[in-house]
């Protein structure tokens, strides 16, 4: 132990007591907390924001506790703690409850609605979104929003909803930013600093646990980086540079190897050969992993399919990995939380299959699983009762699962469109699973090798350990009525310009202008040795480019065309001759000066015309939303025509949220749903809020609900023509058509139909109809909420019936 002076043991007291609350909840930990833990707090307790980018495991969630300590150390202060995911609410609402108690904390995630007055409430972050756009009573006394994976908004789906949240958050509010490590966390903290005031920003590069990263040779685990020297983080390990090229040089050697281990003196080196073999089936790796106990882990396989495929082969192996204790307590957390589940359903669900893994300590995780399922796999996973799971990379994101190891089969995966190789990012958050904080000296990734595998891309990843947060924000049509409701066109053009988005191209365009800069005093530089004596120089090497295209030109065409080039050619020869320059001794060497003056202005032109479509680009798209409104009267210009106020038909759709706000408003308005029974619009609302995986979206219309839902469908879709049409007038994206391939099993659950048949006609697992459901359910409640009348109680109702069974279950305890 380092023995302190005592001028650093006074200056250690004298910080200490400038925090006060900090040192307090340091005592009440059973462990102390990391310096860039201590450095959050700190700034918190002092009043003000902090952005937090830490790796994956590193406690990041500490500074958020820390927000929760220092709201309950008051007699009103309130904290929200936002996730991107209801799954992570869940979670986070569950860890509070077990700190605070019931009576301190609130959950809100749309379908789900617990203590919502509580001090403490865990939303997910659209819930607080329309809350601010409300002005909700909730809102008040709040101190603290924790956003957690706060670089969500780089999504391009839901990410707009967190710069809206934290443009619109009272500036009294306190941010606390949970992010990733990403690159460029100073760029972001800067944003927050111009819209939020006081905000630092804490970077932390360090693994609370080392990871160790292996490849899988064979049966052989070798490093990827190489262990010996100055190089050990940074370094190739040679052996594995050594079998990529050996692979790459002679091929034709994997018979010839294979051959070769059948007897003989000289045994060939296993390493050198193993990539050359079969690679080892998931059922030997999960019992070599136990053999090194390097149990538990996450085995990432980029296909639901595939998971599930993977769970079934090592089950077929006769693997068991769990004592008879073991099985007897997974059965009784089984029991326990699927017993709101009828009994009929849990066949339809592969409930026994699904227990058989459990109890032998394996099993799959991925969106197409149940929830209830989902969620019992995270908590004996957690309990270190089930030992391996395969998983999508959905696991990644933000659940509590580490495990000791984490096994990488592939580097690529399907986008939906094409087979792409991870990012940096990708693989820091899928290895960042590994190695579990106060349990392992350190966390081992694996990836097996494969023939294409090359050591230095894998280094790269495993090397770089950022990526960039991009923005991905749009103005909308509900955001649109609800900032001009609050704060007029010309603040809300301002509001728009204090986004992430026009930050970033703002600070793209000070970089652009640099360049526009510098080669404008290169082409000043250009023009002097240019300059002719005898005339223009800039028009004579014009004509002469003139004449070199055309020229260029094919032969191919009509007689005209042909005629037609040709006279222009002659006329060019001629200017060309008769131009002053065109005697000048020192013509050539002007000319190549022309011509790179010539090819840097091009160059500089197109700079300069990306800056003028970057300046006030935000702004620009949400004058364009504007027009639409205007133009189907839900907006009105004043004499001006410099502000907008509402109409009435503007109010209503200030409530509604989606992808589909217009389309959902216009169909109100023109009230063609009012004549669709229960079952009818659920199938309606489907059909609004579905969105398919590749094949999924289209289907026979003799397979879709008959009679009113049928005649209300076609005109909703030639309503969403015609709303597609006026946005592509005013140049703005419009949105996919709509997508009925769910409609018929949800029209039959919502009559009360069993699941088997519903699951039958949906096509899909009882995961992905489920979240489908729920986001019906979301859209359903809105309908409510906005209508009237007839239409009104049918919307309530139809909520009702599509909530029920396995759509009704949640595992909030």
């Amino acid at each position: 132990m380092v023995e302190l002076t005592a001028a650093e043991r006074y200056a250690l007291a004298q910080a200490r007591k400038k925090t006060p609350l900090v040192n307090e909840f340091r005592e009440r930990r059973t462990f102390d907390l990391d310096p860039f833990q201590i450095a959050a707090a700190n700034v918190l307790e002092a009043g003000s924001s902090v952005l937090v980018a830490a790796p994956t495991g590193a406690g990041k969630t500490v500074v958020a506790e820390f927000a929760v300590f220092l709201a309950m150390s008051t007699e009103t202060d309130k904290l929200f703690y936002t996730t991107p995911m209801k799954a992570l609410s869940n979670q986070k609402y569950n860890e509070f409850v077990d700190e605070w108690g019931a009576s301190n904390v609130g959950l809100l995630t749309g379908d789900t609605n617990i203590n919502p007055t509580a001090r403490i409430m865990v939303m997910t972050t659209e819930v607080l979104r329309n809350m601010l756009y409300a002005d909700s009573d909730l809102l008040r006394n709040l101190k603290f929003v924790v956003m957690d994976e706060i670089h969500y908004l780089a999504d391009r789906f839901r990410g707009a909803v967190w710069e809206e949240v934290i443009i619109h958050l009272p500036q009294h509010v306190r941010l606390v930013g949970l992010s990733a490590t990403v690159s460029n966390a100073e760029e972001f903290g800067d944003w927050l600093q111009a819209v939020r005031g006081n905000t630092e920003i804490i970077v932390s590069e360090d693994r609370p646990v080392p990871l160790d990263q292996h490849v899988l040779v064979g049966n052989k685990f070798i490093d990827l980086f190489d262990s010996a020297g100055s190089g050990a983080t940074t370094r190739v390990n040679p052996e594995l540079l050594r079998l990529a090229h050996s692979h790459q040089r002679a091929p034709h050697i994997r018979s010839a190897g294979r051959n070769s281990h059948r007897g003989g003196r000289n045994k060939p080196n296993y390493a050198m050969n193993a990539p050359l073999q079969g690679r080892m089936d998931r059922a030997q790796i999960i019992e070599l992993l136990a053999e090194k106990n390097l149990l538990p882990a996450i085995s990432f396989i980029f296909s639901r399919t595939g998971c599930d495929q993977a769970v079934s082969q090592v089950l077929r192996s006769g693997i068991r990995l769990t004592t008879a204790e073991e099985r007897e307590e997974i059965r009784e957390i089984v029991e326990q939380r699927c017993s709101p589940i009828p009994d009929e359903d849990l066949g339809v669900l592969g409930y026994w299959d699904w227990i058989d893994g459990l109890e032998r300590g394996v099993a799959a995780h991925h969106a197409g699983l149940l929830p209830a399922f989902k969620e019992v796999v995270e908590e004996l996973f957690q309990k270190k009762l089930v030992k391996v799971v395969f998983a999508t990379e959905t696991l990644a994101l933000g659940i509590n699962m580490p495990a000791r190891t984490v096994v990488l089969e592939k580097l690529e995966k399907f986008n939906g469109e094409a087979r792409l190789p991870l990012t940096p990012g990708e693989y820091t958050q899928l290895t960042g699973r590994a190695g579990r904080r106060g349990i392992d000296v350190e966390g081992h990734s694996l990836i097996q090798w494969s023939n294409n595998l090359d050591p230095q891309t894998v280094a790269s990843l495993a090397s770089r350990r950022t990526y960039p947060l991009n923005s991905s924000f749009r103005p909308t049509y509900n955001m649109a009525i609800n900032l001009i409701e609050q704060f007029g066109r010309a603040r809300t053009r301002d509001i728009l310009e204090s986004s992430f988005a026009q930050f970033q191209a703002d600070r793209a365009v000070v970089d652009l202008a640099r360049k526009v800069k510098q080669q404008e005093e290169t082409l000043a530089g250009y023009a002097e040795p240019m300059t002719c004596h005898l005339g223009d120089f800039v028009e004579y090497a014009a004509l002469r480019r003139n004449l070199t295209d055309i020229e260029k030109q094919s032969e191919s065409g009509s007689r005209a065309a042909k005629e037609k080039r040709s006279a222009e050619l002659n006329s060019l020869r001629k200017q060309l001759k008769s131009h002053a320059c065109h005697h000048c001794p020192d013509r050539e060497q002007h000319a190549r000066w022309a011509e790179r003056w010539w090819r840097l202005k091009r160059d500089t032109d197109k700079i300069v015309q990306q800056i003028n479509t970057r300046t006030g680009a935000v702004a620009r798209i949400f004058d364009r939303v504007c027009d639409v409104l205007v133009d189907i009267d839900y907006l009105m210009k004043d004499p001006q025509g410099t502000e907008f106020s509402l109409t009435p038909k503007g109010e209503y759709l200030g409530k509604i949220y989606g992808e589909r706000d217009l389309l959902i408003a216009e169909s109100i308005r023109l009230q063609l749903w009012n004549e669709l029974d229960v079952p009818s619009l659920a199938a309606m609302a489907c059909a609004i809020v579905f969105e398919p995986r590749r094949e999924e979206g289209l289907i026979n219309e003799r397979y879709l609900p008959r009679g009113k839902f049928l005649d209300a469908l076609h005109e909703t879709q030639s309503l969403w023509a015609d709303l597609d049409e006026l946005e592509n007038y005013h140049k703005l994206p419009g949105t996919s058509p709509l997508a009925t391939g769910l409609c018929l099993a949800m029209y039959k659950w919502a009559k009360g139909d069993r699941l088997d048949n519903v699951l039958f006609d949906a096509d899909m697992p009882a995961g992905d109809f489920v979240r489908w459901a729920k986001q019906t359910i979301d859209l359903l409640d809105q309908l409510a909420q906005v209508t009237d009348g007839e239409l009104q109680k049918t919307a309530r109702d139809s909520l009702d019936q599509v909530r029920r069974g396995i759509v009704a279950y949640s595992a909030v305890v």
